[in-house]
């Protein structure tokens, strides 16, 4: 019993500091006024205090609220979804407007049920924000789209200024952890996203903390790299419920920074990697960083 009470047992370095200043509350009551979604919440990231307060990035979580994937790690809800929301787009990029962002990331449900995967509500939403926020720079996290070439087309010819599409986890847990998803579709996806337009940086994201090794982690990096992701960041996952799958490791903060240096040697040209990093922590941040890092 002993065992199995430390295996479960939160270590220091996860305890979060609530920050629900007025920047934090009226963001979230303009949320709810707008009728929008935000994963900060559905996903219940340990950040959102942090970034809400800061107001400089947010990720919106558009095309309803309801996955058609039962992923077995993520918190949002699963079912079948509702009808399309044609005016989303619009208040999303109103709304970035009123927050006066600096970067934005826009997310999605997965929407296997619509034949383009919800491409067209993406790319219209990419052209919306830009119209309305010439400064603002934007970064999409799609589904991998059920993998169909014609639907990334339509949103990287919307020319997004970052393409984010999360690998999760290492190929031997793929199966366990995620739902329909396949590793290979993953990385295809990146490297058609490249292909079509090689000026746009790329990004994928890993949770460690399922069972994989510190070699499988290092193998997912050459896989990554192999299609020229650009961004790389690396976060402990953090069980949801009881429902969800259980956390095998916590990994330390020096095993993180290790991991951090190996992307950067392999020629990422960013990586945040710790405890609490998602995959738009400091988002801003990591685009402009990656840049930096391309100019040198």
């Amino acid at each position: 019993m002993a065992k199995q009470e430390e295996h479960v047992r939160k270590p220091e370095w996860l305890k979060i500091k609530l920050n629900t200043n007025d920047s934090y509350t009226g963001l979230k009551k303009m949320m709810r006024e707008k009728k929008l979604h935000t994963v900060c919440e559905e996903a219940r990231c340990p950040n959102i205090h942090e970034c809400w307060a800061e107001r400089k990035t947010a990720t919106f979580m558009i095309l309803g609220d309801v996955c058609t994937r039962a992923c077995r790690f993520c918190a949002v809800n699963t079912g079948l979804p509702n009808e399309l929301d044609w005016q989303e787009p619009e208040r999303v990029a109103e709304s970035v407007k009123m927050m006066g962002l600096k970067h934005v990331v826009i997310t999605a449900v997965a929407r296997d049920d619509l034949k383009d995967g919800g491409a067209r509500v993406f790319a219209e939403t990419v052209r919306e924000i830009r119209e309305k926020n010439p400064f603002c720079s934007i970064e999409v996290l799609p589904s991998d789209m059920m993998g169909k070439e014609e639907n990334l087309r339509i949103l990287m010819d919307a020319k997004p200024d970052i393409l984010n599409h999360n690998i999760e986890t290492v190929e031997s847990l793929t199966p366990r952890v995620r739902a329909r998803a396949t590793y290979e579709r993953s990385i295809e996806f990146l490297r058609r996203a490249k292909e079509m337009q090689p000026k746009i940086p790329t990004k994928s994201s890993l949770m460690i903390g399922l069972g994989e090794t510190k070699e499988e982690i290092i193998q997912t990096m050459d896989d990554l790299r192999a299609v020229d992701v650009d961004i790389l960041t690396i976060g402990q996952y953090l069980q949801p419920t009881k429902k969800h799958l259980k956390i095998e490791k916590y990994w330390r903060p020096e095993e993180f920074r290790e991991l951090k240096e190996i992307a950067l040697e392999k020629g990422f040209k960013h990586c945040e990697s710790g405890p609490l990093v998602r995959s738009s922590y400091h988002a801003d941040e990591q685009v402009n960083a990656a840049e930096s890092s391309a100019n040198q």
